[in-house]
């Protein structure tokens, strides 16, 4: 029986966590929007070949960064969404709880851990 309690714990979402996960959402989505906006606003002066290819590679690392921060923004925004329309904290594949300490460290988790294993183990 305290099994069975702390399975429920372990899996369902009080009003507060939800306030919370919503919040960290909030803060990730504006902590990831400033971060495109800094990757975008850099610059790099030129002046002789050596500097050209660190500037390349500067490039490069800031398209690769940019592309991450984007990737999370939309998972950030998919979550949020879920939340408006109550569908939060349900894996997407096997529409079982996503278990709230996952959710708690990756709020924007969209599969439980079962799944996400079953899904990274296909790549």
């Amino acid at each position: 029986m305290n099994h069975q309690i702390i399975a429920d714990r372990n899996t369902s979402l009080s009003i507060e966590d939800l306030a919370e996960l919503r919040e960290n959402l909030h803060e990730q989505r504006l902590f990831r929007q400033e971060q495109l906006q800094q990757i975008a606003g850099a610059a790099t002066v030129r002046t002789d070949a050596r500097l050209d290819r660190q500037a390349a590679s500067q490039i490069e690392v800031r398209v690769k960064l940019a592309a991450s921060a984007r990737m999370v923004l939309a998972d950030v925004d998919a979550a949020l969404t879920r939340v408006d329309q109550g569908r939060y904290g349900a894996c997407q594949l096997c529409r079982k709880p996503i278990a709230r300490d996952r959710l708690m460290i990756v709020p924007q988790a969209r599969y439980c851990a079962r799944c996400q294993q079953v899904r990274e183990a296909g790549r």
